[in-house]
This record gives structure tokens, C-alpha cells and sequence, in this order.
């Protein structure tokens, strides 16, 4: 049931897995996706539309439909301000980028393009939104955000954010898909597009400047005071992502002792080194992809890098490397609680099931209700717009939070500020976020936790989605009493799409991966390493008797 680690894990990426970027393209364009094929059709999950265009799951036939199905959907809602609209700097995501703007445009819908062509960052566009939206009860703005986020480079991805500025959730999603798929059915006729050199001169088309706009907010959610006074040496990596030109204004403007490693942007990703199954992926909380940085850690006092949208983290220190997510979040909050005192008193934390229980010890302690929701960063959203979260993060570095005054900032993930904030930590803590980690485990107990991947049919998936409590033999979790069965997350009611066991000292969560055949075992210890080892053997001893 582990995972197999592949040879060329954390080496180099050799030129025979390298993707070719003409080919790639070209099937972007020629191949035309069969709707009778279920892998073919639109598929909005939670981080929207994702796919290759060499696997006929993200082509421009695609982009089309899901384009005019996001124009009428803001129709059939009055939603009618304009569109904030960012594509990161995967191969897929400037075609894609073209297709949504000649649709767009047809639409009559005012489209707002980053300014000279630059590429941008998942939270820029939701801060751009919400600026914009800021004391506004009609004529609201929406978004589109053109990323596969970390995923592997010959892939695409094509995501809307509503007027709250997050992720949609799961009803808008459910009507842009359906609406889309009935669009390929129908081979586009239903479809409006004009050609691209006249979309782009269009006068709905609007230049909008995200760079600057963004950069210039910041120091109302980072104090950069302290890290400036403080003489914080930070380092950065962008990954070649969309906040690649980002961090040279940021340093630059905050006078910050900020070095950018590398600004390469390569569509192929060929300087990346290899994730832990053999392909490349941006995934700056992977001690297989971040070679590169943590082998330059002893020359920052705190370095940093953020995935291919930027919205994801990834924190490289000192004294311990590369923090795992769960174990840097968990200092965060602890540190952010205590340094925000304009955050209102009710402001809670939040955190998905299965992120570490050491995020409720924290929170405990600190006096801060916990809000569980399931996976996805659409259940923050509310709660970061309204103030009601000080703080929203999954296990997979994903986070955001309140401006400094308590308003909301973004409410999609945000890798910048987060990565930005361990040079505060380091700034005004005198230690660094993994030497906090340490006290704060000797303080409140030690995690030990791992998650391991299992092959599920299409049907045993279904069935784990919708587990019940009662369907678990045991009341037993490697010697202890089961406390407590979770099908709902605590936090909303909402479903978990799977089941969470918990117990004194440990728990286990098991939910079927929303895009792979597999089905993911979420484990923690408070007690140590075998007894993490227990829980994940029992856990799937549950899963099996509960799916045969």
C-alpha cells in the first residue's frame, strides 16, 4: 500500500520525460475531444477543468464550451461587471487564454487582461476581484483563473472564481459543466467567438495592471517593517510560475534583503527536479521537486517557493529544511492569532478534515473556534470574505487570511503571502518557523503522520464516497477506543466524501480521489512512529471490510 518512490525521484529531469511543447500545442488545437467518451467531456471539480490535450481532455473545443457556459451563467445571475481573467505559465495556459477572450468578447462581457501580456498569480486575480467588488451591491465582477495549478507541465486547467472571489462551489461548477458538455454535444454551434486580433482590440477588452495593484497591497496583510529591520536574507524560488516577475517589484519596493534563485520560466519545466513518481510537478511542498532550494538553505536565513499559479507554499529553513505543510501551518496560525490583534475576537480558525490535529491543539490554546470543513478551498470562501475566518488552510499548503485590519484579503489560496510571512515569523520570533515547530511540538505533543494512496475501481470509489458510521465493524484503532466516526465535516454539516475515525492519541481519514483511481489513507500519531504505522495497517483493514 505505499507509495513507489521512483528512481529518478529528486534527480534531475532527463530529457526523455520532457514534454513536447509543438506537439502538445498542436493537439491543443487538432484534436477534437468525443463527448460519448466520459474522460473526454467537461470535468469541473473543485479546482475546476483539468486535462492534456494529448489525452483529448483539454483542447480548445473544450475552452469554448466551458467559455460560453461561464458567459451564460453570469447572464442567468445579473452578474454583469467585469471579468478578471489570469493564466499562469504552463504550455496549454496562452492558447487557452486566446479561445476564453474570443468567446468573452462575442459575449459583450468587459474582460480585464493583465497588463502587457503578464502572467498572474491565482491570488491576484481574486484580490483584484474583491477590490474591485469592495462597497458594490450591483455590477459585480467574477473571474477565470487558466492554471492546472502544480500539475505536470503538458497539462491545462481553467478555473472560475464567482463574486466572492474564491472557488465556486460545487452548484455553479455542477451548471458550467453540464451547460459545457451539452455545448461539445452540439459541436459548438450555440457557441459565439470572434477571432482573436479582434477580441483583443475589443472595446470590452481592458488592460488591467495585477502586478502593481497586488504588490502595492501587501503591506496591508505582511508587516514588512520588521523583516526589513530586522535584516531577514530570504530566498525565493517561483518554480517558473506565475509569480515569476512578482518577487523582484516586491523586494524592491518593501526594500527587502530578498534574492529570486532563478527567474527561468520554460514551458517544459526541464529544470525542475523530478517528484516522487517520476514525473514533474511544481509542488513546492515536495522534497523531490524543491532539490534545488533545499540544497541552498544554509545560505538564507528563511527561503521560500511557490507552485506554477502561486497559490501554493512551500518553506525551506535553517534548522530543519523543507517544513512539511501541515507542520508550518500549524506555527503560523499559532503566530498570526497572536500578532493580529485587530482580528475580530470571533474569528476562527479553519482547516480542512484532514490536515493535522495539531492545528485544534493550537487553536485550543489559543482560546479560537475550529471550523472542519472537507476538502476544498470553496468552504473558506464565505468565511474569509466576511471576516467570520481569520484563517483558512488544507493539508496541501494552501492558505489565506485576514488583512492586518481584520478585512478580507483574498479568498482563494495564496502562496505569496503565506511564504512572505516566514520571514515575519523569523523577523519578529528571533527563530525560524522549523525552529518554532519544535517548541511548539514540546509544547502541545508531536504529530507523526503520513498519507498513502490505494487503487480503487470507479464503483469502490463511489462506495467510499458515501460511507456511513455505521458501516465500520470496529470500535477499535490500534488500541483505543474510536471517540468519534465522521461522515460530515464538524465545521459545515458538509459531507467529507468519505469517513474520518478518531481516537485519544490518533486518527485516520480515507476519501476516493476526485481525479485518479485511487482512494487516499490519512493517518496521525500523537504517540510515535509505530503507532502511526498501526493506525494506516488497521485503517485500511476498515476501508477493505467496509468496501467488501
Amino acid at each position: 500500500m505505499s507509495q513507489k518512490i521512483s528512481p529518478l525521484a529528486g534527480k534531475p529531469a532527463p530529457s526523455s520525460i520532457l514534454v513536447d511543447i509543438p506537439q502538445l500545442l498542436a493537439a491543443y488545437a487538432d484534436l477534437k475531444p468525443d463527448p460519448a467518451v466520459p474522460a473526454q467531456r467537461v470535468a469541473f471539480g473543485t479546482s475546476g477543468h483539468r486535462g492534456s490535450s494529448l489525452e483529448r481532455s483539454f483542447n480548445e473545443a473544450h475552452i469554448l464550451a466551458i467559455s460560453q457556459a461561464i458567459c451564460e451563467y453570469r447572464r442567468s445571475k445579473g452578474i454583469d461587471g467585469p471579468l478578471f481573467i489570469g493564466a499562469d505559465t504552463h504550455a496549454l495556459s496562452q492558447p487557452a487564454f486566446e479561445n476564453a477572450l474570443e468567446v468573452l468578447a462575442a459575449n459583450g462581457v468587459a474582460a480585464m487582461i493583465s497588463a502587457g501580456g503578464e502572467v498572474t498569480p491565482t491570488p491576484a486575480v481574486s484580490h483584484a476581484i474583491l477590490v474591485y467588488n469592495k462597497g458594490r451591491t450591483s455590477g459585480l465582477a467574477d473571474g477565470i483563473v487558466i492554471t492546472p495549478s502544480h500539475n505536470p507541465p503538458d497539462n491545462g486547467g481553467f478555473k472560475y472564481n464567482p463574486s466572492n472571489g474564491g472557488p465556486a462551489d460545487s452548484d455553479i461548477t455542477k451548471w458550467v459543466e453540464n451547460r459545457a458538455n451539452a455545448l461539445l454535444e452540439g459541436g459548438l454551434k450555440d457557441v459565439r467567438r470572434m477571432p482573436y486580433a479582434q477580441a483583443r482590440q475589443a472595446a470590452t477588452t481592458h488592460e488591467h495592471d495585477y502586478l502593481n495593484s497586488y504588490v502595492a497591497d501587501l503591506a496591508n496583510i505582511v508587516d514588512f517593517d520588521v523583516i526589513r529591520s530586522a535584516g531577514v536574507h530570504m530566498g525565493v524560488d517561483p518554480l517558473g510560475g506565475a509569480g515569476v516577475h512578482y518577487w523582484a517589484p516586491i523586494a524592491e519596493r518593501y526594500k527587502l534583503d530578498l534574492t529570486v534563485v532563478s527567474a527561468v520560466v520554460d514551458p517544459q519545466f526541464a529544470f525542475m527536479s523530478v517528484d516522487w513518481d517520476g514525473k514533474i510537478r511544481m509542488d513546492p511542498s515536495s522534497k523531490y521537486a524543491m532539490q534545488r532550494l533545499i540544497g541552498l538553505k544554509d545560505q538564507y536565513d528563511v527561503a521560500f517557493a511557490c507552485d506554477t499559479d502561486h497559490d501554493r507554499h512551500g518553506v525551506v529553513t535553517r534548522s530543519s529544511g523543507l517544513m512539511e505543510p501541515n507542520h508550518y501551518l500549524s506555527v503560523l496560525i499559532d503566530y498570526l492569532f497572536r500578532h493580529r490583534p485587530q482580528w475580530g475576537a470571533h474569528a476562527a480558525v479553519g482547516k480542512t478534515v484532514v490536515s493535522t490535529a495539531l492545528i485544534d491543539r493550537v487553536a485550543k490554546r489559543l482560546g479560537r473556534q475550529l471550523y472542519e470543513a472537507p476538502v476544498g478551498f470553496k468552504w473558506f470562501a464565505p468565511g474569509l470574505f466576511d471576516g467570520s475566518l481569520g484563517f483558512g488552510c488544507e493539508e496541501s499548503a494552501g492558505a489565506s487570511l485576514l488583512r492586518r485590519d481584520g478585512t478580507a484579503w483574498v479568498t482563494d489560496k495564496d502562496g505569496l503571502v503565506p511564504a512572505l510571512l516566514s520571514a515575519e515569523i523569523t523577523a519578529r520570533e528571533g527563530k525560524d518557523p522549523g525552529e518554532l515547530y519544535a517548541q511548539l511540538t514540546r509544547e502541545l505533543g508531536k504529530p507523526f503522520a503520513s498519507r498513502v494512496d490505494a487503487a480503487a475501481t470507479p464503483a469502490q470509489k463511489a462506495k467510499l464516497a458515501k460511507l456511513s458510521p455505521d458501516q465500520l465493524k470496529s470500535d477499535q484503532l490500534a488500541g483505543e477506543k474510536i471517540e468519534q466516526v465522521l461522515d460530515k465535516a464538524p465545521g459545515n454539516g458538509a459531507a467529507i466524501g468519505g469517513i474520518k475515525a478518531i481516537a485519544a492519541s490518533g486518527w485516520f481519514a480515507a476519501r476516493p480521489s476526485g481525479t485518479e483511481a485511487i482512494y487516499k489513507v490519512y493517518a496521525e500519531s500523537f504517540k510515535s512512529e509505530e503507532h502511526l504505522q498501526a493506525l494506516l495497517k488497521e485503517a485500511q483493514g476498515i476501508v477493505d471490510a467496509a468496501l467488501a
